[in-house]
């Protein structure tokens, strides 16, 4: 009577749960949420789909088909179900995010793709039941505990895997008080275990059968509601936390790009300070090309006198090698005249200083004058 009970409480409740798991998760696909959470609740809502599913088979082998609930057929398929519960849990726990180290199982999960995982876990586990379904079917010496023994290490494995993780992933999200419906959840699935690889006639010599039976049913439903439980609350901790955390991200992401930002207008406006500094030299160079040329323009503007033609044409011929009382000589003109002459030139060519005689001989050369000496070349030497 018990275990018909659990296995409809069992369907009933996970079926349901199953249905509302798989249709959130079809709606946060279609919203486009982080492919990894999508993940999770597709494997966690089909781990507790085939609880269900397995309760659903053994209401209709033991109600409809009248067979006995201890009898192997029930135990085969229920190791199978069992079975395939660890393998979706399994492949669910990458999913559960936090920023601490992934214990071992999560990391051998994690070097495969999904498909290559079920492949493996499957076929290695498939061959070993069949060895174990082949040796015991028609061995009546064999008991059901023995044929448990196929999935009892792999839940016990995949329930301390979801232990870790789950108290990984609560600490993380600073809910460190789910760490004892965590462990109690461990326990009850220890307990639940334990009851099964038990011989009953062992149990019995020290409990009384129906409350032996009793705590099988109590405990194979306590765990599987608790697990519901905790992956509910995950699930709220995923949705609404995340999006926390995903605004945080998006502020975080924005600060960054507001201090990149403000580093490229600093290198800009340095960058713009080192421009306009060129552009003021660059345009106080052109104001001197300007005067320069003005000053050329000017100067081509200038009306000579033949005689001063001469004498700069001169100047631009011997000036180099010649003093002025040298080229007056030459010109057959006295010093003074010679003199006289070259200060007009300075006066209207607006040349001062030192360096004068230097000037006019460039002004000569500049200006082809060298074609009004009257002095040759050959008498400069």
């Amino acid at each position: 009577m018990y275990v018909t009970l659990e296995y409809y409480v069992t369907a009933i409740v996970c079926l349901i749960t199953a249905f509302v798991i798989q249709r959130i998760y079809h709606k946060e696909n279609f919203k486009n949420q982080s492919s990894i959470s999508i993940v999770g609740i597709k494997w966690f809502g089909l781990a507790i789909f085939l609880w269900g599913f397995g309760a659903l088979i053994n209401i209709m082998l033991i109600e409809m088909a009248k067979i006995s609930p201890t009898h192997k057929v029930v135990i085969y398929i229920g190791v199978l179900i069992s079975l395939a519960n660890s393998l979706s849990i399994l492949l669910s726990l990458p999913s559960i995010e936090h920023q601490k180290e992934r214990n071992i199982v999560v990391r051998l999960v994690q070097r495969f793709s999904e498909k290559e995982f079920i492949i493996l876990f499957s076929g290695i586990l498939i061959m070993i039941a069949f060895v174990f379904i082949v040796s015991s079917y028609s061995n009546t010496e064999i008991s059901n505990n023995f044929i448990w023994l196929i999935d009892i290490p792999i839940s016990l494995i995949v329930a301390f895997a979801l232990l870790n993780e789950l108290n990984k992933a609560f600490a993380n999200r600073k809910m460190r008080f789910m760490v004892v419906p965590c462990f109690l959840l461990f326990v009850l699935i220890v307990i639940a275990v334990t009851h099964r690889i038990i011989p009953q006639d062992k149990a019995l010599a020290l409990l009384d059968q129906e409350f032996w039976a009793l705590i099988g049913v109590i405990t194979g439903i306590s765990f599987k509601f608790l697990f519901i439980l905790l992956f509910s609350i995950l699930l709220y901790s995923w949705k609404f936390l995340s999006e926390k955390e995903l605004k945080q991200s998006e502020l975080e992401l924005l600060k960054e790009k507001k201090e990149a930002l403000l580093k490229e207008k600093e290198k800009l406006v340095l960058a713009n300070e080192s421009h306009l500094d060129t552009i003021a030299r660059l345009q106080e160079r052109l104001k001197e090309s300007s005067l320069k040329i003005h000053s050329l323009e000017e100067s081509t503007r200038i009306t000579l006198s033949d005689r001063q033609k001469e004498v700069l044409g001169n100047l631009g011929v011997c000036g180099e090698n010649k003093s002025y009382p040298e080229i007056a000589e030459a010109m057959n003109i006295s010093l003074d005249g010679l003199q006289t002459h070259i200060y007009q030139i300075k006066k209207v060519l607006k040349i001062s200083g030192a360096d004068g005689k230097e000037q006019l001989i460039a002004f000569a050369k500049a200006n082809q004058l060298l074609q009004y000496a009257s002095i040759r070349n050959e008498d400069c030497d």
